[in-house]
């Protein structure tokens, strides 16, 4: 016999033989591993589906469809539609979508430094691709971004653009930091609920 747990699913394997309340005895035995895995398949983030023709990518307040050529080789934004190569499409869009984002990352953090008084002590705006963290600021002033905030709602970019801005000033998450990012966006609670509850979607 036999316990097998895949994502929603928990799937008992036994002899047409073994009575019924046996299996039910077997998985009560086994009730917090199989609750286990399956909260660990719950936790992990959904798959997305791979690049294809006709697909909508948000990118920076715009949608953008996607469409897939065996003949190109390299990416290319024509108005609203981008053109990728069929083959290794998924990387061909993140690859893409660093370099786009690169130039409105810096023109967004650099006003909001400047709106918080704190334009000089901003030494450069850079796009990253971590596991753990949305943004960070160096004690030098350098700032990071994901760029898979290129496809969160506009608010919520601005928010990390912002929370990052303001460490150029307190460096830490005190009371003093939290007023800088108040004085300029009230509703950020908001905006990090939201990171907490869909950012796994990005």
């Amino acid at each position: 016999m036999a316990v097998q747990v895949t994502p929603g699913a928990v799937t008992l394997f036994a002899p047409t033989r073994v009575p019924l309340s046996q299996l039910r005895d077997i998985l009560d035995a086994r009730r917090d591993w199989v609750a286990g895995h399956l909260a660990g398949y719950a936790a992990r983030p959904p798959q997305r589906p791979a690049p294809q023709t006709g697909q909508r990518v948000p990118f920076l307040e715009q949608d953008l469809t996607l469409h897939l050529d065996a003949t190109r080789t390299r990416p290319e934004r024509d108005g609203t539609t981008l053109h990728l190569p069929a083959q290794n499409a998924e990387a061909a869009l993140t690859a893409w979508t660093r370099r786009a984002c690169a130039a409105p990352y810096r023109t967004l953090v650099g006003d909001y430094a400047a709106m918080l008084g704190a334009a000089e002590r901003l030494s450069g705006v850079h796009v990253s691709d971590t596991r753990t963290r949305w943004g960070s600021c160096s004690a030098d002033g350098s700032i990071r971004l994901h760029w898979k905030l290129t496809r969160a709602p506009t608010e919520v970019l601005h928010y990390v653009a912002l929370h990052e801005a303001a460490h150029l000033l307190e460096l830490n998450h005190s009371a003093r930091y939290w007023a800088h990012v108040t004085r300029l966006m009230p509703g950020w609670p908001a905006h990090r609920a939201w990171l907490k509850e869909y950012g796994h979607t990005l």
